[in-house]
């Protein structure tokens, strides 16, 4: 096989300079690999917390945050609005505003950083001010409709200063709410992105009158415990929050500091290490998240141990070991661990029969088209692979075959597809950079994780 692109090594970073990625990122087979890893800071919560804890009154503490391309958007955008944000490591000291921006005219650049975005542009709809949101090529291909929608239904001015349903967007101070009646009812829909509903809801306390307000969804609801993550965030930081589900009231109310808090391990982040340990042997532990965790994602070990793999949880970690044999091919339906769910289509490559993944639609607006893109790169691997508007199914090839793997500028198409070397051939990565989104020392990890021996 051969390929005109260059292959490199990662050199490590220094303590003066970020890492330097090759074009083109190979990693060697993997025979074998055991061990224990710390997780990052999940995104998802960490980009929440920020947020919660700007709009807070008081100062908050935050420990074990993400330090990644996407909280590094949040911060720089909260540091643009006036809050006060000090970071050391992964623990930073943010003193809210009490749900009133200091900047009240912003033009806010958000990069590919979705749950920035749209969590962002809630809160702002109704801050008062005069901001203008936007991002890379691909963000403005990601829908916001549905969220813009729902916030101008609230009252909120919000126009598209490109495509309709997309961004930029540009908000101005919205109407004043009424001061009472019924409980007024928003509806969202659900089947895009969770990420629309979260950011409603976390906008609500600020706008709602003294009945408080109703959020309502329409139609299915994608990734509910996302939104269930988001509610248990709102409470700790004071917001009364009631419903689940298809509906949730939301009491007028300012955000009040915990004090402190603490951010889990990344879930979504932890299945490549778990997927690792069921096809290269384990055990392999990740530590960070455990079974009182807020993360769906973590569902992702059902999946593992459907599929043939020994799962044990504890309070503060996974792990996970390979069966005697090859995996299972099962049929599973993702709806709720959408980005894990990546995870189980290359696990699909070490098991016996054909894997048929459903419930994935929301993957056609992530960060690419990322049914589209995983069908394409499987299929370089040299396995059978079908999809459709949500589903996809692999059928394993007897042997994997070496290949030069595309990632799209997706963070996610790096790491999982990384795991194909368990197979024993060697894969080339495609800018290996793109991992930086959400976990910069992926590779590195990987590598740690390395045993010598049979499986």
């Amino acid at each position: 096989m051969t390929d005109p692109a260059p292959v490199a090594d990662v050199a490590g970073p220094g303590p003066d300079r970020p890492r330097a990625w090759p074009p083109v990122l190979t990693v060697a087979p993997i025979v074998a690999a055991r061990g224990e890893m710390r997780l990052p800071g999940s995104k998802s919560m960490s980009n929440r917390a920020l947020l919660l804890a700007a709009l807070a009154r008081g100062t908050t503490t935050l420990s074990g945050l993400l330090d990644a391309d996407d909280t590094r958007v949040m911060i720089a955008a909260l540091r643009d609005l006036g809050v006060d944000i000090e970071r050391t490591g992964d623990v930073a000291r943010v003193t809210g505003c009490g749900g009133r921006f200091p900047v009240a005219a912003a033009q806010l650049h958000m990069g590919n950083a979705g749950t920035a975005m749209r969590s962002l542009a809630a809160a702002l709809a109704f801050a008062g001010g005069r901001y203008r949101l936007d991002g890379v090529a691909r963000m403005r291909e990601r829908p916001i409709g549905d969220l813009v929608e729902a916030l101008n239904a609230m009252g909120a001015r919000i126009t598209y200063l490109g495509a309709p349903g997309y961004p930029p967007l540009q908000i101005e101070a919205a109407a004043v709410a009424p001061a009472d009646g019924a409980v007024p009812v928003v509806r969202v829909r659900g089947n895009v992105s969770s990420q629309f509903l979260s950011g409603l809801l976390m906008a609500a306390p600020a706008r709602a009158p003294v009945q408080g307000i109703d959020v309502a969804v329409e139609g299915e609801l994608i990734s509910q415990p996302y939104v269930e993550m988001t509610v248990a965030m709102m409470k700790t930081f004071g917001a009364r929050v009631t419903g689940s589900g298809g509906r949730y009231h939301v009491e007028a109310g300012a955000y009040t500091s915990p004090g402190a808090y603490v951010i889990e391990g990344d879930a979504s982040g932890a299945s490549y290490f778990l997927a690792l340990g069921a096809i290269a042997g384990g055990p392999v532990r990740v530590r960070g998240v455990g079974r009182d965790s807020l993360q769906g994602d973590l569902h992702f070990t059902r999946v593992l141990a459907a599929m043939g793999a020994s799962v044990e949880v504890g309070d503060d970690w996974v792990q996970v070991r390979g069966p005697a044999g090859r995996l299972r091919a099962i049929e599973t339906d993702a709806t709720e661990i959408p980005d894990a769910a990546m995870t189980a289509a290359v696990l699909a490559l070490f098991a016996d029969g054909t894997t048929r993944i459903t419930g994935i639609g929301s993957w056609r607006v992530k960060e690419t088209d990322r049914i589209a893109a995983m069908a394409a790169e499987i299929g370089k691997l040299g396995a059978q692979v079908h999809s459709g508007s949500d589903w996809l199914s692999v059928t394993a090839p007897a042997q994997v075959r070496e290949a030069w793997i595309d990632t799209y500028d997706d963070h996610r198409m790096a790491m999982c597809l990384s795991l194909a070397a368990a197979s024993g051939v060697p894969v080339h990565i495609r800018d290996p950079r793109c991992v930086s989104k959400t976990f910069p020392g992926f590779f590195d990890e990987l590598e740690r994780l390395r045993a010598p021996g049979p499986r």
